[in-house]
């Protein structure tokens, strides 16, 4: 059994396969999951895990080189925004919800949170640690 770090198997499996420049995606509740991308649903109940409990967890055993999120979170949900702008700083490029979505096609896989905040979602881009 893994003593540190995240112990959910399906999680712990697609960050140790792993390369450089991968995506996988954090999720919000209603965030559409691409035919041929692995799901793993997080989702107990509405708020449960949050977003930022997950990315909080993810970003401890994942080296982020870029962090890619919808342009729309800057209004339409400020407090994520400012948490992804904490958490990421310049790591993080914007694009359209509509392209945000797109690109999700290219994720190895979708966590799915019981986030249920508009735009509460982002593409975390595969780094190295060498």
């Amino acid at each position: 059994m893994k003593r540190l770090g995240i112990i959910n198997s399906s999680i712990a499996k697609v960050l140790a396969d792993l390369g450089h420049t991968d995506y996988i995606v954090v999720g919000d509740a209603g965030l559409p999951v691409p035919s041929g991308v692995i799901k793993i649903d997080l989702a107990l109940t509405p708020g449960t895990p949050s977003f930022q409990a997950v990315i909080e967890a993810v970003q401890e055993d994942m080296v982020i080189e870029k962090v890619i999120a919808a342009t729309e979170v800057k209004e339409k949900n400020s407090g994520q925004h400012q948490y992804m702008e904490q958490q990421f700083g310049e790591a993080i490029e914007y694009v359209s919800h509509e392209e945000f979505k797109k690109l999700t096609g290219k994720a190895k896989a979708i966590i799915r949170t019981g986030e249920t905040t508009p735009y509460s979602n982002c593409i975390l881009q595969s780094g190295v640690f060498f």
